[in-house]
C-alpha cells in the first residue's frame, strides 16, 4: 500500500476511534492504551502521528467534529433565499437519529465544551470557535433575510442566532438521553412557531 494512503487510513481509524472512546467514557478518563490496544496499534505509531494526547484530541475535533458540524449547520446557510425555512431545515436534519447522522456531533461538540470548561482552556476556546462560526453565519443570514424583506426589522439578530444555537444544543442533549421521537416532533414545531413570529408580515394587495 501507498506509504501516503496508508498514513491517511491510520488517522483516520485513529480519529474514529479516539472519538467514539473520547466521548463515551471522557477525555479525562480516556487511556490511550485502551485505544491503541483496540486497533492493534503501538504507542510508536501513535507518536509517529501525533505528538500527544492533546494534540490527538485537536487532531478529532479538527478532522470530524468540525468537518461535520460545519456540513450540517453552517454550509446549508449559503443561501440567498428565504433563511427561515433554510436555518429550520437544517437543524431538523442536524436532529436526526445517530444511525442516519453518523453520529451526534452537536451534541458530542457540547458534551466535550462542558467538559474542558475550566480544565483545558485552549481547548474549550477551540471547541467553542466552532459554535462561534455557526453564530456569526445565523446573525450573517438573518440580517441579510431583514434586509431582503424576510424578516421583521426589529428582530435582533444575535439575540435571535443565540435563541436558535442554545435551543438546538438543549434539545440535542434532550434526544441523546431519549427515543421519545415526539420530543423532536414538539420542539421543531416551536421552533416553526418562533420563526413566524419574526417573518415580515407581507401586505397581500
Amino acid at each position: 500500500m501507498d506509504k501516503n494512503l496508508k498514513k491517511r487510513e491510520t488517522m483516520h481509524r485513529l480519529c474514529a476511534k479516539g472519538l467514539e472512546v473520547f466521548h463515551e467514557k471522557g477525555y479525562y478518563n480516556t487511556n490511550l492504551d485502551d485505544i491503541l490496544k483496540d486497533l492493534s496499534l503501538s504507542k510508536g505509531a501513535f507518536y509517529h502521528h501525533f505528538k500527544s494526547k492533546e494534540d490527538y484530541f485537536i487532531a478529532i475535533v479538527q478532522n470530524l467534529v468540525q468537518q461535520k458540524v460545519y456540513a450540517l449547520l453552517v454550509e446549508p446557510l449559503n443561501t440567498h433565499e428565504n433563511p427561515l425555512p433554510v436555518i429550520l431545515d437544517s437543524i431538523e436534519k442536524a436532529l436526526e437519529p445517530g444511525k442516519s447522522n453518523e453520529i451526534a456531533y452537536g451534541f458530542m461538540l457540547n458534551d466535550f465544551i462542558t467538559e474542558f470548561s475550566k480544565r483545558n482552556e485552549e481547548i474549550a476556546t477551540y471547541l467553542r470557535d466552532i459554535l462561534k462560526v455557526w453564530e456569526v453565519n445565523l446573525v450573517s443570514i438573518l440580517k441579510r433575510g431583514k434586509v431582503d424583506g424576510y424578516i421583521a426589522r426589529h428582530v435582533d439578530c444575535e439575540g435571535a442566532a443565540s435563541y436558535i444555537i442554545a435551543s438546538y444544543l438543549g434539545m440535542r442533549t434532550l434526544l441523546a438521553e431519549s427515543t421519545n421521537r415526539q420530543l423532536k416532533y414538539n420542539y421543531v414545531q416551536q421552533l416553526k412557531l418562533y420563526f413566524n413570529a419574526i417573518e415580515e408580515r407581507r401586505v397581500v394587495a
